[in-house]
């Protein structure tokens, strides 16, 4: 179901739109002159950049896409991941870890998260483990976004599906790799801004078109009923409330959705970087006000507008929101605005679409292509960061996303999220943050804890949470079953076994390494 979008209105706003991005790309080219500039922005960018460049690239299609979607099916509950991601992805993110990452990152003259990683533990195996991670778990989450922003552009201009994707992501492409880190930086505040726009909006409109505040919560209330009985026997509620504590819908909205992005997001390579082009540590303390505002605005109005999708579906329809999208989560906040928003706010929202998926993808693909290009292969060939390496570095994992693209299955767009999210907070986090408190920090720790917990989270992904070990197909093969463990603990995330292993070895062997490393061992390393 489709609106009859004005072409020549949309394509003259979508051809202003481009000729902006693609002018800051070429600002981005013209500003930088070395190495530094290409990789961390020259290390001096306005709090009010820092910000949205952040917000943009923490918030992609899949929050207002995958997320709102998943929101349409499970509720409300989801609130708890806004309120996790300004206490973590804002306050702790920019306060604590932010200051820490800048100062030791321009101590150590460290421009990529897996150098700053191995420059704080003197390790190659850190550089290269860390590397190998993003480059082989990063273009799940990259593809998630293609196909988020790739997915609205199909229903809001009738073009096929492949076309979208190619399009979309050799625009991206294109400006990322002429402009570097500064061009993704300042496309990605003008996108931030754009996409507070359009949220903000669409909050307005669906309350307005639904009655009011009131009338539209309460309808939801109403509709309690209606909770599908698949649903209802796992545990869940109504679209208003809390799912039953414990129980399988429970496990999969906190441990999943909550912890995984609301936890996830202190481990992302990309949004690392941003705390490392800040000139001080007072432009992080200036960046956090625009940092919260942002979260709010994103998470917030994706999580109140998904669920309330099902009182318009109902009433135009008779359907679940799920029901009138055809079972693809994916597909319910196209849908929705397609079909329920005037002409000018379709257009406008596709624009809040494509920056949010423009300024993840871009962050995304600079991330990827310095890892491979930098970390991995410049390095083993012995050299250290050139801009044509990382260059290539970008084209090649942009191609790699693509591919994965095509064959992603759907309703993937929020559980690919998660999945990467909880690799990395698994895999990295903990050695990550004793790196950046301790003084002498432990290699032997850092190495086992991220072994533990890439380990931990791999095998109970093959092999215990369903959602994942059903669709890898290993598990049952091998013993008769989808999951080697009862519900409801085989809704329980990966994320919380690999996290809870990686703590747990880092903490055993700190005080039994009398070896660690020192200042000295860490500045002298190359």
């Amino acid at each position: 179901m489709t609106m009859a979008v004005s072409t020549e209105l949309t394509i003259l706003i979508v051809i202003f739109y481009l000729v902006l991005i693609l002018g800051l790309g070429y600002y981005g080219y013209r500003k930088t002159t070395k190495v530094e500039d290409y990789m961390v922005a020259g290390r001096n960018t306005h709090p009010m950049v820092i910000a949205l460049s952040y917000g943009a690239t923490f918030i992609s299609t899949s929050a207002i896409v995958g997320f709102g979607g998943t929101a349409a099916q499970y509720g409300m509950s989801l609130m708890w991941l806004t309120v996790l991601c300004i206490v973590v992805g804002v306050i702790i993110a920019f306060l604590f870890m932010g200051k820490r990452i800048r100062r030791i990152g321009k101590e150590l003259g460290a421009l990529t998260y897996p150098e700053l990683l191995g420059k704080m533990f003197g390790s190659k195996f850190l550089i290269y483990a860390s590397g190998l991670i993003f480059v082989a778990a990063m273009p799940l989450y990259t593809a998630a976004v293609l196909i988020g922003g790739a997915r609205f552009i199909e229903t809001t201009l009738g073009v096929p599906y492949m076309t979208a994707l190619l399009g979309f992501a050799g625009i991206v492409a294109l400006y990322v790799v002429i402009g570097g880190l500064i061009a993704v930086m300042y496309t990605d505040a003008v996108q931030g801004a754009i996409m507070l726009a359009g949220m903000g909006i669409l909050l307005v409109l669906t309350y307005v078109y639904l009655g009011g505040v009131t009338a539209a919560n309460s309808a939801l209330e109403a509709m309690t009923p209606l909770v599908p009985e698949n649903l209802a026997a796992i545990g869940m509620t109504g679209w208003t409330s809390m799912p039953e504590f414990g129980s399988p819908v429970w496990m999969t909205v906190i441990t999943t959705l909550v912890l995984g992005v609301g936890i996830g997001v202190l481990a992302q390579p990309q949004l690392a970087v941003r705390f490392m082009t800040a000139k001080d540590g007072k432009s992080l303390n200036r960046a956090v006000p625009m940092g919260a505002l942002f979260i709010v605005m994103m998470t917030g109005v994706a999580f109140t507008v998904g669920p309330l999708t099902n009182v318009y579906f109902m009433e135009t329809t008779g359907q679940l929101a799920l029901a009138a999208a055809g079972g693809n989560a994916d597909s319910v906040i196209p849908l929705y605005i397609n079909s329920a928003m005037p002409e000018l706010f379709v257009i406008i929202f596709m624009l809040t679409l494509l920056s949010a998926a423009m300024s993840t993808l871009s962050s995304l693909l600079h991330t990827m292509g310095t890892t491979l290009g930098g970390d991995m292969f410049a390095r083993l060939k012995g050299k250290r960061y050139s801009v044509r390496a990382n260059q290539i570095g970008i084209v090649v994992m942009m191609l790699a996303s693509l591919a994965i693209a095509v064959v992603m299955p759907e309703s993937i767009i929020a559980r690919a999220t998660a999945m990467f999210m909880g690799l990395c907070t698994a895999a990295l986090l903990p050695a990550f943050t004793h790196g950046i408190v301790a003084k002498r920090p432990s290699l032997l720790a850092a190495k086992w804890s991220m072994i533990a917990g890439a380990g931990g989270w791999l095998l109970w992904t093959m092999f215990a949470h369903t959602a994942e070990s059903q669709a890898l197909g290993i598990c049952n093969p091998l013993f008769g079953v989808n999951s080697l463990v009862a519900s409801p603990w085989n809704y329980l995330d990966p994320l919380v076994v690999g996290t809870v292993l990686s703590v747990i070895v880092l903490l055993v062997l700190i005080p039994l390494d009398k070896n660690r490393i020192t200042p000295e061992q860490q500045r002298s390393f190359v």
